[in-house]
């Protein structure tokens, strides 16, 4: 079963940092999960919340800055102990890293809440210039961001992010056209799993922090696990 790092190694480290990521990469996990957004002036940032106070010392939205703004704030403010300053990485900077690398990356497409023009168009772009196109997939919780971007790039994995059980969820991806089923632990049954499995479809699981988590799924037979804790086996 794959283990992804959930905004890199964000369990001891602040997430969604090049800190974060180096220190996954470390672990010997199948890969990375990260989130981008768009900055004010356009240029795809790595960062989970659409407003920056709970990770950096900057309040207020994404939007509403330009990327040279962003990175001004420090992104260590979980996990203080870990780094003094950490920036908010670019996702180009992020990819030019990615690249050396034999990282297989999940791009959080986060239009969830705020939908950010031409974010799919984008960030593919950026993939593609580094070379990352068959090392990457894209999910998110916004179908219609799964579904652009698949459209754009259709032969590059997406999955789809959802919150709360969906009967038939296989058959579902597979008439979609989509690749992956990303599920909650919480509500995830056999059943799900076998159905997206009869249909071609693999299951990625979020967020799984302790072992019997990570057991149940390798007793479901999952595909893969994000956690926060890419160390843990």
């Amino acid at each position: 079963m794959n283990i992804y790092a959930h905004r890199g190694f964000s369990g001891r480290y602040p997430e969604n940092t090049m800190l974060a990521f180096r220190k996954a990469a470390e672990t010997g996990c199948s890969g990375i999960e990260l989130d981008v957004q768009l900055s004010r002036d356009g240029q795809v940032v790595v960062i989970h919340d659409e407003e920056l106070d709970r990770t950096t010392d900057g309040t207020g939205p994404v939007e509403r800055y330009t990327l040279a703004e962003l990175q001004r704030f420090n992104a260590a403010k979980i996990h203080s102990e870990a780094a003094s300053f950490e920036h908010i990485p670019s996702f180009d900077e992020y990819c030019g890293w990615a690249a050396a690398t034999r990282l297989v990356t999940n791009i959080e497409l986060k239009t969830g809440v705020v939908y950010y023009r031409d974010i799919e168009r984008k960030t593919l772009d950026i993939v593609k210039a580094h070379g990352l196109a068959k090392k990457v997939f894209f999910s998110s919780f916004n179908p219609i961001s799964v579904m652009r971007m698949k459209s754009l790039a259709p032969d590059i994995p997406c999955g789809i992010l959802v919150e709360h059980p969906i009967r038939h969820v296989g058959l579902m991806c597979r008439v979609s056209g989509l690749d992956y089923y990303h599920p909650d632990i919480g509500g995830l049954t056999q059943e799900a799993v076998d159905e997206c499995h009869a249909h071609g479809i693999a299951v990625n699981v979020w967020t799984v922090n302790v072992k019997e988590e990570l057991e149940k799924l390798r007793n479901l037979k999952a595909d893969g696990a994000f956690s926060n804790f890419p160390d843990m086996n």
